[in-house]
């Protein structure tokens, strides 16, 4: 690799598998904290929303289905760094768990929601033979169906809405490109991260804006200018995944200019920022998911970029994670200490589970490169 391999080299030399130990402590603790059964039926498991959990939530009353699909695609990364019956045993609980939560349904009326479950079935059908077929069937339908021409294209935040946004495009773009269920799949994936290059994009720093809302003629009504770090990593992600096989260098090259920007423009002294708790718990995490992936997969675009990104993020947030039963707990900003909440009404946003999940997806993604570079077995 790059030189950004060298730096994974020289931070792990005292420990030759640091990050996949300690990605094994967080994926413990999210577990012991944070897994029960959906109404004690057997067979199931659910992330709780959060810890110390109100009585609400440990009963699974509110529980964030795309909080799940995140959960699921940690749980799919644990396996792939340790494979090992217990944890593919754990996916197919979650994945049973989901749908029984969602009413024996596999979507919602939210298209980055089910984008981003679909992607997490693709890996478990992939990695562990779950059968997902239908499930996909269900996802990838929905979302060739939310594709229209309003605002220039695009597919749509929610059904029945009037926002379009890179949150919704950008995990079904990179869906679509995996999954090619029908030849015009792929195709649709570029038109959809074209959509977000042509209308979101800032000329000034190279990253995405979150979204445009549209009038009721079709036009453009208004730009919501703000940068956040789930529309870098997606938009990223989806580049990667349209550069396979492109002889052109056209996704490449805008998968390296979105590393750059990202840390030229948006890091914060070499690390990714957070955005408070709920949703935004797991942007940070969702950015460097997709850093480490564009530094497997297109090692010569900003390689060494993006993997610094990553390691330097996923130290902050061992760094200052705070001690709690079962194990670390991560704050919503990996520079920042966390702190332990006392009780179901701290509002404290680390109580979250998606602050939880962010800071193990960081770990899991160095752990990653760290693999990658043939430091563990």
């Amino acid at each position: 690799m790059t030189s950004g391999t060298e730096y994974a080299e020289g931070a792990a030399e005292r420990s030759p598998q640091l990050w996949a130990a300690r990605s094994g402590v967080a994926e413990r603790a999210v577990q012991a904290r944070h897994l029960r059964r959906v109404w004690a039926w057997p067979g199931t498991r659910l992330g709780v929303a959060a810890w110390p959990p109100t009585t609400g939530q440990r009963l699974h009353l509110h529980w964030n289905y795309w909080w799940q699909a995140h959960l699921l695609d940690c749980l799919l990364d644990a396996h792939s760094r340790a494979p090992t019956p217990a944890r593919a045993r754990l996916v197919r609980q979650l994945v049973r768990g989901i749908r029984m939560r969602n009413f024996r349904q596999w979507t919602n009326d939210y298209y980055d929601d089910v984008a981003w479950l679909g992607l997490a079935l693709l890996r478990a059908a992939d990695d562990l033979g779950l059968d997902a077929g239908s499930a996909l069937a269900d996802i990838t339908a929905q979302l060739r169906e939310g594709w229209t021409d309003h605002g220039g294209g695009g597919i749509w935040w929610r059904r029945g809405d009037t926002f379009k946004n890179v949150p919704a495009n950008g995990p079904a773009a990179i869906l679509l490109s995996r999954a090619g269920r029908e030849r015009t799949d792929r195709q649709r994936a570029r038109s959809m991260t074209e959509w977000m290059a042509q209308r979101l994009l800032d000329p000034a720093t190279g990253l995405l804006w979150d979204g445009l809302h549209v009038a009721p003629d079709g036009s453009v009504r208004d730009l919501v200018k703000i940068r956040y770090t789930y529309c870098q990593g997606v938009y990223l992600g989806a580049c990667v995944e349209l550069a396979d096989g492109d002889t052109s260098g056209v996704w490449a090259g805008r998968a390296e200019r979105t590393v750059r920007a990202v840390a030229d423009h948006l890091a914060v002294a070499g690390v990714l920022p957070g955005q408070e708790g709920g949703d935004g718990g797991l942007f940070a995490g969702i950015l460097a998911r997709y850093l480490a992936l564009s530094a497997v997969r297109l090692p010569d675009a900003a390689g060494d970029v993006a993997t610094r990104l990553v390691f330097d993020s996923a130290d902050a947030a061992w760094r200052n994670r705070a001690v709690a039963p079962s194990g670390p707990l991560f704050g919503p900003e990996f520079s920042r200490p966390a702190v332990t909440p006392r009780g179901p009404r701290d509002r404290r946003v680390g109580r979250d589970l998606s602050v939880q999940l962010s800071g193990w997806m960081v770990l899991e993604a160095a752990a990653l490169l760290e693999r990658r570079a043939g430091m563990s077995p």
